[in-house]
């Protein structure tokens, strides 16, 4: 659904650049769930998918294609790390940080035999020195590398969202899609905690939508990005919200966190000055 159509596809590439082109995104993304722009306030699209760009969505020019919530491109892997497989990149280190764990702690004793001379005489005492500074030197790095993306996972962010952080239709968030430490786990995850563990796809989603702290994500009426409800029924959104599915709008039921959201949003549309109601009656 976010691939142009081919009269849409046409039309863009017969305007030249500019706000001909991005009328035609515009018209093109009206009713998809997007609430992300370029660093310019253009929606975002893919030259060389053609392709609308759904939110945490970026190109590769590795893999040459769009990858969904895309964290890195892993050399190690000889792939990118996504929505599709993120979970299996975090077991993966945790996987790998045991059992090296595991190697070097068993080897320990041997280890320290080797510098007592308490081992034979033998190629075989080599072997376990090499064996401990592998998996000691791998200890460290992996546990670098896997807190890390603890630390991403706790905040809801991606690797490329930490360098340049998201900006939405009002403002730049570095924590725009943070939802609270459980349900940032959880959407990775899933809700099912015996899968946790296990290399099987429990996340939340589809890839292509993702619940906000700036977005209203009440089903039963219109909402606008930055939690403010229009003022005027008339007034034209480039971007109309849309529910989103099941597994992903449960996340945002039962927090008071949203509840002082639309309260402090309600007591900016009476206050002196609201920043967020301005750019909103501006554009």
């Amino acid at each position: 659904q976010f691939h142009l159509s081919y009269s849409d596809k046409e039309s863009l590439e017969r305007e030249p650049r500019g706000e001909s082109q991005q009328e035609v995104l515009r018209r093109a993304a009206k009713d998809l769930p997007i609430y992300t722009r370029t660093m310019s306030g253009a929606i975002r699209y893919c030259d060389r998918c053609h392709l609308v760009k759904p939110d945490r969505c970026h190109h590769c020019s590795v893999c040459d294609k769009c990858i969904l919530k895309m964290d890195h491109h892993c050399p190690w892997v000889n792939n990118c790390v996504g929505f599709s497989n993120y979970k299996f990149f975090l077991l993966f280190l945790a996987y790998s940080l045991v059992y090296c764990l595991f190697v070097a702690a068993t080897d320990l004793q041997y280890f320290i035999k080797f510098w007592t001379n308490g081992l034979p005489d033998t190629q075989a005492k080599f072997h376990i020195m090499f064996l401990f500074f592998a998996a000691a030197m791998f200890s460290v790095s992996l546990s670098s590398l896997f807190g890390y993306h603890c630390w991403l996972v706790s905040k809801n962010k991606s690797t490329l969202e930490v360098f340049r952080a998201p900006i939405f239709r009002h403002r730049t968030d570095k924590n725009g899609f943070s939802l609270g430490f459980s349900k940032n786990l959880r959407q990775v995850f899933g809700d099912e905690k015996k899968y946790w563990l296990l290399p099987v796809f429990s996340s939340l989603g589809d890839g292509c939508s993702f619940p906000t702290c700036l977005v209203n994500q009440d089903p039963e009426q219109a909402s606008t990005p930055g939690g403010l409800n229009s003022t005027s029924k008339n007034e034209n959104h480039l971007f109309p919200a849309k529910p989103l599915r099941d597994s992903q709008s449960h996340l945002l039921t039962d927090t008071p966190s949203w509840l002082e959201t639309s309260a402090k949003a309600e007591k900016g549309k009476v206050g002196v000055n609201n920043p967020a109601l301005t750019m909103e009656n501006e554009t």
